[in-house]
């Protein structure tokens, strides 16, 4: 039976656990090393099947910009299977832009999958890869389905790692950060030491601490003295605290099922934002690709 539509599809967030860079290849792209787990905060996308091959976005919340990742993902999904189906594709916009919490790639990767379903085009997880690698370089993690992985390259080396159960605070201040401005700020590091999963991995689950670094960090404090001040609300209040991607966002362990933690936001200032978080076992589509 062919689907006309997928309604409630998620695009959960990400957390950069730690964001070693490590290189810089010729063609400018940073080599990067990262441990990511994703979260239970999510955007929602909706899609309707057309028949005339024409793709379109609808905002249902503030507005997006005009040509984003999303329809870029459709549309490179479209050409490279030759399908001749179009969609309508809606998205509640939850997750705060400029944050550092993968949001517009997230939902570049549900529109892969879903349109991957709506369409029929029944294709495997290893090509859905290799078409996301070449949209942006937190793609390949959403589309590789693992609830935490270990990525490496430009973002297309995946190793799946298991991480227990964990609540985070995020925090995201009122300004945001632009990736471009924080990779070309003269403050970044681009050759940091490597990171070594074996230690990564023996942290994970130690309490009170975060182990690594983001060498993001200092170039996004830089650029913007709230990312400082966010961490040092975090870290007051819940321990070691560290920035998430580019940035603004700052996050802190706060507990698990053996210790949970509960932690007021009512006193962040105003126009920040606060959310706990759980970390996910599995992306909740990975279920719609082999």
């Amino acid at each position: 039976m062919s689907l006309r539509s997928l309604l409630d599809v998620p695009a959960p967030a990400k957390l950069n656990l730690v964001l070693h860079v490590i290189g810089q290849r010729d063609d400018g792209y940073h080599l990067l090393q990262s441990a990511l787990t994703l979260v239970d905060w999510a955007d929602t996308l909706h899609f309707e099947r057309r028949a005339d091959g024409r793709l379109q976005r609808h905002d249902l919340g503030h507005s997006l910009p005009v040509d984003d990742l999303c329809l870029r993902a459709a549309r490179a999904l479209q050409a490279a299977s030759g399908c001749t189906q179009g969609a309508d594709i809606s998205i509640e916009k939850r997750l705060p832009s400029g944050a550092g919490l993968g949001g517009g790639s997230s939902d570049a990767a549900s529109t892969l999958l879903a349109l991957n379903q709506l369409w029929g085009l029944r294709w495997p997880r290893a090509r859905l890869l290799e078409l996301a690698a070449t949209l942006g370089a937190d793609l390949p993690f959403f589309i590789g389905g693992a609830g935490a992985a270990f990525v490496e390259g430009v973002g297309e080396q995946l190793t799946t790692i298991a991480l227990p159960a964990q609540d985070y605070l995020v925090i995201k201040p009122a300004a945001s950060l632009a990736t471009a401005q924080v990779f070309g700020h003269p403050a970044l590091v681009r050759d940091g030491a490597a990171a070594i999963l074996s230690g990564f991995l023996a942290d994970a689950a130690t309490p009170g601490t975060l182990w690594g670094r983001n060498d993001l960090q200092p170039a996004a404090e830089a650029l913007e003295p709230q990312v400082a001040q966010a961490a040092l609300w975090l870290t007051g209040r819940c321990g070691p605290s560290r920035m998430t991607g580019s940035g603004s966002a700052v996050f802190a362990r706060v507990g698990n099922d053996a210790s949970p933690v509960a932690i007021s936001t009512q006193d962040l200032p105003a126009g920040w934002v606060g959310r706990s978080c759980r970390s996910l076992a599995s992306h909740p589509l990975a279920a719609w690709a082999d």
